[in-house]
């Protein structure tokens, strides 16, 4: 499988699938996250996050 969006659900420590795919958007600046690389997201709002950088303007902004 190549290209295709997957749905997860985030918790503290990990993700669970929903949708299976290979990769998931950025909530702050849409780039692809493919899921071997995933380790930033906020489990309350349930968003992902390209990198570090990302979670710390997704949060400064609130």
């Amino acid at each position: 499988m190549t290209d295709k969006l997957a749905k997860l659900k985030y918790f503290p420590n990990n993700f669970q699938v929903l949708s299976v795919g290979d990769h998931v958007l950025c909530s702050v600046s849409g780039k692809k996250i493919k899921l071997e690389n995933l380790s930033y997201w906020n489990v309350e709002l349930q968003e992902a996050y390209f990198s570090h950088k990302e979670a710390a303007i997704r949060k400064e902004k609130g």
